[in-house]
């Protein structure tokens, strides 16, 4: 039973999120009024791939233009019956905070370090909560593509009437298979697109910062531009953009499950709270050893030989596995912001195999007491500033 409750938590979630917008897709009125419009499902399915896409790259700008632009273009008897995305109580707040998301990016470059940061770690957030509420748009905008087939609410099985089939209704089955794939798309785009706030966050430069904002502004643009030019044209370059990612997914889902951890224990400042277990703690992998690509989230223990094991769960929810490190003697490394597991190598050389979460700064040597390790030692910043006070001669001398 504890195996499932990960994976039946997170479809809970989900399925919390998405039930308004499925109920609101799926119950449509029996009879309506206004005239009806034959669009083609080709045309709305290139539509919505290029709406998909833009959302996924910059959710709250994205699901806020768009809902804006719905309700731009739809009349007055239209507007009450549009989704919750298109109303004026969510795109009117969704496009301020973009606002000020842009004039903290215009004066970032002006900001120093230690103020910019912060502001960082906050978009991270933000772009993090964005992402879950635009989830919610999706299942409404795949639907849109059988919707707009026959607006009137009537049979898609109006086309066969000669073949005496006018009275099936085949909407349920176009819906069952538009909306995974949509949320597919998106999740996939989104990840990727996601990845370039954690990259922000752990970049040093200011000049980095703004030439990876500037990069997924123009791709978005040029999603924009191209579906502007021709709804088939958007959806030939949306659809380039979502196989371009594909490849880089996994890494992506690391490395924004790496930033999540870094920012939250940091703002946080959840090592005031925490004490290191003395059975395991959690750790990522710094680099690709034994199959397991870098970082890779899993808690570190030791095994019942003295040997150091990690355990990690693949998507974090699948099924437990392990993966013993190397054999040989460790360290812990005492950081600026994070310990660090330390492979000692007969030529005096000390890679890093494991970076340890902020959580444990300042709680080295109970970590290398619960893996089973004799020596902590400074790396890094760190590092450099204990040689600097013992050169000048304010610190201990090394033995």
């Amino acid at each position: 039973m504890k195996r499932l409750f990960r994976p039946l938590l997170v479809l809970s979630l989900v399925g919390a999120l998405l039930w308004p917008s499925v109920i609101e897709a799926a119950a449509a009125p029996a009879a309506k009024t206004r005239p009806t419009t034959t669009v083609s499902p080709g045309v709305q399915a290139a539509q919505t791939l290029s709406e998909i896409t833009g959302i996924a790259i910059s959710p709250l700008l994205g699901v806020g233009a768009v809902g804006a632009f719905k309700y731009m273009k739809a009349s007055a008897a239209e507007r009450a019956e549009l989704s919750w995305y298109a109303q004026p109580w969510f795109w009117l707040p969704a496009l301020l905070v973009v606002g000020l998301c842009m004039v903290k990016d215009g004066a970032g470059t002006m900001l120093p370090t230690s103020l910019k940061k912060p502001l960082d770690v906050l978009e991270l957030f933000e772009n993090k909560a964005s992402g879950l509420i635009a989830t919610g748009a999706i299942v409404p905008m795949a639907m849109e593509v059988f919707k707009a087939v026959n607006p009137d609410g009537g049979s898609l099985g109006a086309g066969y009437a000669g073949m005496h089939l006018a009275a099936l209704d085949f909407s349920w089955l176009g819906n069952l298979l538009m909306a995974p794939l949509a949320l597919f798309v998106y999740g996939v785009v989104w990840v990727v697109s996601h990845s370039v706030n954690v990259l922000i966050l752990v970049s040093p430069f200011s000049t980095v910062d703004a030439a990876l904002k500037t990069f997924r502004a123009s791709l978005l643009a040029s999603v924009v531009g191209m579906h502007w030019i021709s709804d088939y044209a958007g959806a030939i370059w949306a659809g380039i953009i979502v196989l371009a990612c594909l490849p880089i997914a996994g890494w992506a889902l690391r490395l924004g499950i790496f930033g999540h951890v870094f920012a939250w224990d940091l703002l946080t400042l959840r090592r005031l709270r925490t004490t290191p277990g003395t059975a395991e703690n959690w750790a990522f992998t710094t680099r690709e050893w034994k199959a397991l690509p870098s970082r890779t989230y899993g808690k570190l223990a030791r095994g019942t030989a003295g040997e150091l094991v990690l355990r990690y769960r693949p998507l974090l929810v699948l099924q437990a596995r392990t993966a013993t490190l190397p054999a040989g003697d460790y360290a812990i490394g005492r950081g600026i912001l994070h310990p660090e597991l330390l492979k000692l190598e007969a030529d005096g050389g000390a890679p890093d195999l494991l970076n340890f979460p902020p959580r444990y700064q300042g709680h080295e040597t109970a970590l290398a007491s619960a893996c089973g390790v004799r020596e902590v030692r400074d790396v890094g910043l760190r590092a450099a500033w204990t040689w600097i006070k013992q050169t000048v001669g304010f610190g201990p001398a090394t033995t």
